[in-house]
């Protein structure tokens, strides 16, 4: 029997292609509307927008005969956008129609009370406890989600659609679809293919199933799932790689001291008892990219991110060792992972125009899940904010999440303290002012502070406070803010929960709390503190001072969830 998985053209399929080889299993690629006559088994991955789907589809000649593929009872796996195609339709465009093989429009979350996008792990549900109908689908393990529309399980309004539910994931209090199963069809909102290994067993049983024949299983009564008191959704921890050339050219893992990654070294002079520090010492080297990953996949990172710190000098289409990294790197990795630098509009050496779409695709055809922006966004906003709040559509993030959804794009934001006189301030930011309290630390005591953003590795200051540029930011088409801190960075002291708290309160998108932790202490308070979706660190998990597991464990101590 042949394998076969579909590439819609958006998106990270690459991942799943390195799951089933990991698996042990021979597979081709869907590349013109006749292969679909050779396969036997076919898989849909992707990520991406609804519309964006069904128009590379459409273009591609594939629409119609992936139809037909799944109308002649072989059996089909759909991932994501792969489960979404086989609706009516989506909010997300709603003049553009799916398969409409399920009766269902897909409905975007509710963002009054949680953020959106439901983005990290959760559990699923069978409907069925039947485990010979299970597709390896387990109750007790999580999944990685990264969506912000879903099918509403309601069997008592739409009693067709709750035919196909096959398991159901609680976010907030909205009980939603998370796989389907009918007759030959398969499919999951989440992403196996990142779900560690919860998501190969279910990669791994869907297709020996599919091997050996699927035999149709009589579907179990619905009745309605109300919302639990607490759903299954998980903080999650995050270790960050900063990759940059060393002074021989070799792309290594370094972290900064307030972004200095040099090392420093102590001097004196003969007349003189004072000592300087010198910071223009080798690049600190903590270990290769692509083995640190491993190791953290190994130790039960909920994901990874690669930010390269030094950008692209002159294209990043033609930065092969960095794309060669994120591709080694998802070979044998099996949870999301971000990458960052250099995601804009370029210009390569030759005069050749390149996209910020074009830049990202390249990442995430070899196994990126999202890209983070950092001063690109920074300067969107500015120019949104001139024009009175209008967007004109090509700035990186809007271009990008256009193509591949919101979800894909993270905002990676710099922001440094500037302190003003409590008493007499009355500019700009005074609504964003943060107050030393009275038993804070010494140095913050009677002080006040608000918080300016800054570009080029926190080398240059701009006019736009945080809370402007998260709000634009979203506003723009982000899905997610990895909120870092300057005057916290390596100094071990603790995650700014001011910072955190003033931007949670400002946005409804997932915010990831970065810079300054030092202890497994520092990820709980956080986490209670802030109610931040996820927290991460470089430094202390580099050099081993402190384990994933460590704080996973430290987490749970404190009631709160985390994924084992």
């Amino acid at each position: 029997m042949a394998l076969f998985l579909l590439d819609h053209g958006a998106g990270n399929v690459q991942s799943l292609a390195n799951s089933i080889k990991k698996l042990g299993y021979d597979f081709s690629w869907i590349s013109s509307p006749d292969d679909f006559h050779k396969a036997s088994i076919l898989v849909f991955p992707g990520q991406g927008a609804f519309h964006t789907a069904i128009e590379c589809l459409t273009e591609r000649g594939l629409l119609e005969p992936l139809y037909d593929y799944i109308q002649s009872g072989k059996p089909y796996f759909g991932i994501c956008i792969g489960m979404q195609v086989l609706f009516a339709s989506s909010a997300e465009s709603p003049s553009t129609l799916g398969l409409g093989l399920i009766p269902c429009q897909m409905e975007r979350f509710d963002d009054t009370t949680k953020p959106v996008p439901h983005m990290g792990w959760n559990t699923a549900e069978p409907i069925d406890p039947d485990t010979l109908s299970s597709e390896g689908v387990s109750s007790s393990d999580h999944y990685y989600f990264v969506h912000s529309y879903r099918a509403k399980y309601d069997p008592e309004r739409n009693p067709e659609t709750a035919m196909w539910a096959h398991s159901t994931t609680q976010y907030g209090q909205e009980v939603f679809i998370s796989t389907v199963r009918k007759g030959n069809v398969f499919g999951a909102q989440f992403h196996p293919e990142k779900s560690s290994v919860a998501g190969l067993t279910v990669i791994d049983a869907w297709i020996k199933q599919s091997l050996a024949g699927r035999t149709p299983a009589e579907p179990s009564p619905r009745i309605p799932r109300l919302p639990k008191p607490q759903h299954g959704f998980t903080r999650r921890i995050i270790a960050c790689m900063d990759v940059r050339a060393n002074d021989e050219g070799d792309l290594i893992v370094t972290k900064g001291d307030q972004y200095d990654v040099r090392e420093k070294s102590l001097t004196s002079t003969p007349l003189s008892s004072t000592t300087a520090v010198k910071t223009a010492g080798a690049v600190r080297n903590l270990g290769k990219p692509v083995a640190l990953a491993a190791r953290y996949f190994e130790s039960g990172a909920d994901e990874l991110c690669l930010l390269n710190i030094t950008s692209f000098r002159h294209s990043p289409l033609q930065d092969q060792p960095m794309l060669a990294v994120v591709r080694a790197a998802a070979e044998r990795v099996f949870v999301p992972l971000t990458i960052g630098g250099g995601i804009k509009d370029t210009v390569d050496p030759d005069g050749t125009k390149r996209s910020a779409v074009e830049v990202a695709g390249a990442y995430f055809r070899v196994g990126a899940d999202k890209v983070s922006i950092g001063s690109e966004a920074v300067y969107a906003v500015e120019k949104v904010r001139a024009a009175g709040g209008r967007l004109d559509g090509s700035s990186a993030i809007e271009t990008i999440s256009k193509v591949y959804g919101s979800q894909a794009v993270v905002v990676s934001v710099d922001p440094k303290r500037v302190y003003v006189d409590p008493e007499t301030y009355d500019g700009p930011y005074k609504d964003e002012l943060v107050h030393g309290r009275p038993d804070g630390p010494e140095n913050e005591q009677g002080k006040a502070w608000w918080y300016q953003c800054t570009v080029s590795g926190g080398r240059e200051t701009r006019p736009v406070s945080v809370v402007q540029l998260v709000q634009g930011a979203q506003i723009l088409g982000a899905g997610e803010i990895l909120l870092n801190s300057i005057d916290r960075d390596g100094t071990g002291l603790g995650f700014d929960h001011n910072l955190i708290g003033l931007v949670k309160r400002a946005v409804t998108i997932p915010v990831v709390a970065s810079s300054g932790a030092g202890t497994k202490e520092h990820f709980v308070s956080v986490f209670i503190e802030t109610g931040v979706e996820a927290a991460l660190a470089a430094g202390i998990f580099h050099r081993e001072e402190v384990g994933i597991q460590e704080v996973k464990l430290a987490s749970r101590q404190a009631g709160i969830d985390v994924r084992s």
